[in-house]
This record gives C-alpha cells, structure tokens and sequence, in this order.
C-alpha cells in the first residue's frame, strides 16, 4: 500500500472518533512529501529520521513528530501493511516543557487599565471592545480563537449563556455566564449597538470598522498592552505572557478558590474540564500549572486532612 493511502486511512479514522487532528494531519502530509510516492512497506530508517530530526537543535518539535508517527505505525502495523516501524529508537531528550503564564490579580487589573492605548486614532479595536475581550477571556476561560467567532446570535445575555460552535474537538457547547460577566458584556453589546450593525450573523467582537477581529490583530493588540503593563516573565519562560494564557489564569484562579472555599477539588475537576470544552481531564490537569499561591492551598488542604480534619 502506498503511504499516501496509509495516511489518509489513519487520518479518517481519526476524525471519525471526534478529533479534530488537524496539526496531525499536516505533520503526516508532510511525512509523505518527504519519503515520496512509495509503498510504506518500504520507507527506510535512514530518511524517517532525517524528517524527524529537520534542521538545527533538537526542539519539543522532534518528539511531536515522532509521537504522530508512533500512531500512524501502530496503525499500519495493526492493518498488515508493514511490519516493522523505521523509528529511531535513541531519543534525544526533551527541552523543557512550556509553562504557561498565570496572572496575578494585580497584573490584570494593569492590562484592562493599559486598554486606553486603543483610544488612540491608529489603533483597529476600540478600547472597550478590547476590554470587554479580555474579560470574556479570562472571565470564561474561552480560547481566543472561540471569543473571536463568536456572532451576535451566540450570546445570550438574557439568560446568560455564551454558544461555543465546533470548538477544537468540533463540539458545540453552551458556556453560562456569571452575573458581573453578564453586566460587562451586556454594556459592551449596548456600546456596539450605537455603531455597529446588529445583524444576528455579524461577528460579536469587532474592529472599528464593524469587520471581524482576526487572530493576529487581537495578539498585536495584546503585546502592545502587556508591554505598557510590565507586564513579563522572570522565570527564564521562552515566551512572553499570552492571550491565552488568560484561559491557563481562569482555571488556576478557580482551582484557588475551591481550595480556599474547601469545596471537594476532585469532584469539581471533571465539571471544570465540561466548562472549557475538553474531552478529557487530563488537558484539564495540563492547565492547573503548581503557582506559588495554588501550591499553598493544596499544602493547607493536604496538613488538614494529615491531621484527621476535613479534607
């Protein structure tokens, strides 16, 4: 069998339990550019690893790679259209992994402060669009992708309810609101109404121009606000703060205060994964990054419990 038809076998299946796997399915194209329009029974060791290992340092790139096709072989493998899998078997180890950025309190209170930069003529979103963004961010733990493709028929702030349309695992959910989200929102929407038009279809967040809010504009936007903020890290992290390390900060933030409130954290978990729209826990768990402030809890929670009290 030709890899190409491999792939797209493997892909489909896939896709047919609900992932999206996009990034996966770009990793495997390239895959097959790479060894050429051969069978897969005989793709050798020697250009595997060349595809892998790409050009200059070792990056947490290399171990995705890898990963992608240790699912793809499995898969061939199973299916008898190869025996053996031409992975390299020494594996370099890994960089550090990424650690999100989790806000402070004081640090977000400056960035909605450092909003007034978009009163300036230049700027593509005005002031109080981008407030009311970063709020829905953070208040709702939303990626960002997700608040940008949000349409006016999205948001129901009657009821307060926020629809979340194909996600990234191509679910559609329904986000609840809390009352003081509501009240910014619904000020926001009221705002857009005097300038905007209020077709139900027409995106939710706009530019000045009434267009959608692309990706790039919002992240632009954001760099500028963090750097007026002082906003950065002091913790040696490759990347500066985030978008979307406000989504990080919301489920960090929640965990805290279930602690505090000694609310039980492990039944709450998989009612946290729910609201931001994964399908597993374990991307739950990946966000709960161990701040300073969240390890304390926990320590208070676990000498508690150490001692016979409530746990």
């Amino acid at each position: 069998m030709k890899i190409s038809e491999a792939v797209g076998q493997y892909v489909s299946h896939k896709q047919s339990m609900g992932m999206r796997f996009s990034t996966e399915q770009r990793t495997l194209k390239s895959f097959c550019r790479a060894m050429g329009d051969i069978a897969i029974a005989d793709i050798a060791a020697e250009p595997v690893l060349a595809f892998i290992a790409g050009k200059g340092a070792v990056t947490r790139f290399w171990h995705r790679k890898r990963e992608v096709l240790v699912g793809f072989y499995r898969f061939a493998i199973a299916r008898g259209y190869c025996v053996v899998a031409p992975l390299p078997t020494k594996i370099p180890k890994p960089p550090q992994p990424f650690v999100p950025y989790i806000y402070s309190r004081e640090e977000l209170r400056r960035l909605l402060d450092a909003t007034s930069w978009c009163e300036h003529p230049l700027s593509k979103v005005q002031a109080y669009t981008y407030r009311a963004l970063l709020l829905l961010l953070y208040g709702a733990g939303l990626r960002i992708g997700e608040a940008l493709a949000l349409t006016l028929n999205d948001v129901n702030l009657s009821i307060g309810l926020v629809r979340i349309r194909e996600s990234k695992f191509y679910k559609t959910r329904l986000v609840p609101l809390g009352r003081d989200l509501i009240n910014v929102l619904s000020a926001y929407a009221n705002h857009r109404s005097k300038t905007h038009s209020s077709r139900l279809d027409n995106p939710f967040f706009v530019c000045c121009n009434g267009s959608a809010i692309k990706r790039r504009t919002a992240d632009g936007i954001f760099d500028q606000l963090r750097r007026r903020a002082n906003v950065q890290r002091s913790d040696g992290g490759r990347f500066q703060p985030r978008l979307h390390d406000m989504r990080h900060s919301f489920a960090v933030h929640r965990l805290i205060s279930w602690y505090r409130r000694e609310a039980d954290v492990q039944h709450l978990l998989p009612q946290l994964a729910t609201y931001l729209g994964h399908v597993h826990i374990g991307a739950t768990q990946r966000y709960l990054t161990m701040t300073p402030e969240l390890l304390r809890e926990a320590s208070k929670r676990f000498e508690r419990y150490s001692l016979g009290g409530r746990a």
